[in-house]
C-alpha cells in the first residue's frame, strides 16, 4: 500500500521493496538540502523516513520485528569474543607486517583495552545547546551534497514508511557485506542513546548524523567497540587505524561513516 506524500517533492514514483512500497525520485533532486529539513519536520513520528540511497542497493528486506529480536545484551558479547580470538595474535605482536617498498609500515594496533565485552556505551543526555537530531541530520545531508561525494552517483531521494531510520534500512534490505540485523539493532540503539540518524546509504557506505556524541574518552572507547562489531572495513581493516586512535576521534564527532568492501 502506498502512503501520502509531502508537498513539494521532485518527480518520482512508487516502487515495491519486498512487501513495502517506497517512493523514489526520478533523479537526484536539486535543492534537496533545502527540502531535507522540511521532510524531517513534517514527518513527525509517522511520516516516511527520507534517505539518500541507490534504489538498486535494495536486497532482502528485514522486518522491524526481526531487528527487535537482536538482543544487544547478548549478541555483542559473543561477537566480541570471536573478534578478540581472531585478532589477538596481531594485537600481541608489535612486529609490523611486510609492506611494499616505499610504503610506511602500518602502525601497531594493540586492540581494545578489554578482555571481555564491557557493555554498551552510556547514552548522552540532551543539553540545551545540542542540535536536535533533525538539525544534525540536515547538516550532514547538506555536507554530503556540498562535498560532492562520488558515491552520490546514481543516488536518489527515497522515502520509506518506517518509524525510524534503522527500520528504513531494514525494510529496504540494504545490501552490503554487513551483519544487517545486528547493524540495524545498533542503529536503533544509537538513535536512542546519541540522537543518531541514518542519512545516506549508497554503494556499501552508510552515513549517520549524531546530535549527542560522547564527550568523555571512556565512553568513546566503549562506543568504538560497538562500531568495530559493525564489521565495517574502514574501522577494522582498511586503513588499519589503531583502535585507540579511532576511539579518540569519536569524542565530539557529529557524523559517523561506515563502509564495507
Amino acid at each position: 500500500m502506498s502512503f501520502a506524500l509531502p508537498d513539494g517533492l521532485p518527480p518520482g514514483r512508487f516502487m515495491s521493496c519486498g512487501s513495502t512500497r517506497i517512493w523514489v525520485s526520478d533523479a537526484f533532486p536539486r535543492g534537496v538540502e533545502e527540502l531535507w529539513p522540511r521532510l524531517l519536520d513534517e514527518r513527525g513520528t509517522h511520516g516516511p523516513v527520507p534517505l539518500l540511497c541507490r534504489p538498486d542497493a535494495a536486497g532482502r528486506p528485514l522486518s522491524p520485528d526481526h531487528v527487535a529480536a537482536v538482543r544487544l545484551d547478548e549478541v555483542p558479547a559473543a561477537d566480541f569474543a570471536e573478534y578478540r580470538r581472531e585478532r589477538l595474535p596481531y594485537w600481541s605482536d608489535p612486529t609490523p607486517p611486510p609492506t611494499p617498498e616505499g610504503i610506511e609500515p602500518w602502525p601497531h594496533d594493540p586492540g581494545p583495552p578489554y578482555e571481555e565485552w564491557p557493555g554498551l556505551a552510556p547514552g548522552m543526555p540532551t543539553a540545551s545547546w545540542d542540535p536536535t537530531p533533525e538539525e544534525a541530520a540536515s547538516r550532514l545531508a547538506t555536507g554530503i551534497i556540498e562535498r560532492g561525494s562520488s558515491g552520490l552517483d546514481g543516488c536518489r531521494l527515497v522515502l520509506v514508511p518506517a518509524r525510524r531510520g534503522s527500520d528504513a534500512l531494514a525494510l529496504t534490505g540494504w545490501s552490503a557485506e554487513a551483519p544487517l540485523p545486528l547493524l540495524c539493532a545498533l542503529l536503533r540503539s544509537w538513535e536512542d542513546r546519541f540522537g543518531a540518524r541514518l542519512v545516506a546509504a549508497f554503494h556499501s557506505e552508510l552515513h549517520v548524523s549524531v546530535a549527542r556524541p560522547p564527550v568523555e574518552a571512556e565512553h568513546a572507547t566503549l562506543l568504538a567497540l560497538e562500531h568495530v562489531l559493525s564489521t565495517a572495513d574502514n574501522i577494522v581493516d582498511d586503513p588499519p587505524t589503531p583502535f585507540s586512535e579511532y576511539a579518540a576521534d569519536l569524542v565530539g564527532r557529529t557524523s559517523w561513516s561506515f563502509w564495507w568492501d
